[in-house]
């Protein structure tokens, strides 16, 4: 049952994720078509101020579609605006993250105005600190690496039935979600931003959104697909 609610935890902070980069277009007055509760078939679907509202069957995450009749439509958008949108997503995850230090801190030293609102900025910020500064080393060392399957499976038994623990390991998702997003690879919000500003030092740049991003999209899957086959390794190891 734990394993469930970690990966419940885990789809709603990606939602998170894509509510902010939803925010952001909104108040940018960025056109969207679509945002989606979940991916796949819709189950439920309603249409407000242009935009579809929808719930769909699988329930992991969900997304955001502009309202764009194609990708020249995107670029016509200022590189301002096109910035923002892609910060919107793991600015959120930092939010939820601060959220998650604030109920974490009542839960533990009770309620305070400095423990609901300050103290969880400053956790907030040495928390993702030491993320930065782990990552390369994670890297580097490529059998500490995790993805979807060992963090339901590691974070289901740390969690344990622990409303503190829970609120620790969405502080642990939303700051990875922040950071691995931001990395500089298309198409990472990280990469996203790299090429809106190469754009805008000089115009030719743009040329290379298309093959970045392609080269970006089979590093970022060949480094899902090892990671996966990692987690189902270790699994299999504990199991024997």
């Amino acid at each position: 049952m734990m394993y469930l609610a970690v990966f419940v935890l885990l789809s709603f902070f990606i939602l998170v994720h894509e509510f902010g980069h939803f925010y952001v277009a909104k108040r940018a007055g960025i056109p969207i078509s679509r945002f989606s509760v979940g991916v796949g078939p819709a189950l439920l679907s309603r249409t407000f101020a242009g935009t579809e509202y929808r719930l769909s069957a699988v329930p992991i995450g969900g997304y955001v579609m502009l309202d764009l009749q194609s990708n020249d439509g995107f670029f016509d958008l200022p590189i301002s605006k096109r910035i923002a949108f892609a910060l919107g997503g793991p600015a959120a995850n930092l939010l939820a993250a601060c959220a998650a230090f604030a109920a974490f801190n009542c839960a533990t030293q009770g309620a305070s105005l400095y423990g609901i609102f300050i103290a969880p900025i400053e956790q907030t910020g040495h928390a993702l600190a030491t993320v930065m500064v782990t990552i390369p080393q994670i890297v580097l060392n490529t059998g500490q690496l995790s993805g979807v399957v060992g963090l339901v499976a590691e974070g289901g038994d740390f969690v344990a039935g622990s409303l503190v623990r829970a609120l620790q390991l969405s502080v642990v998702v939303n700051l990875n979600l922040a950071v691995i997003n931001m990395l500089p690879i298309p198409p990472l919000d990280g990469g996203k931003v790299v090429l809106y500003l190469l754009e805008k030092m000089h115009a030719g740049l743009a040329r290379l959104h298309v093959p970045l991003s392609a080269a970006g999209w089979i590093l970022v899957l060949g480094a899902l697909a090892y990671i996966t086959l990692q987690d189902i390794r270790r699994l299999i190891i504990g199991f024997v």
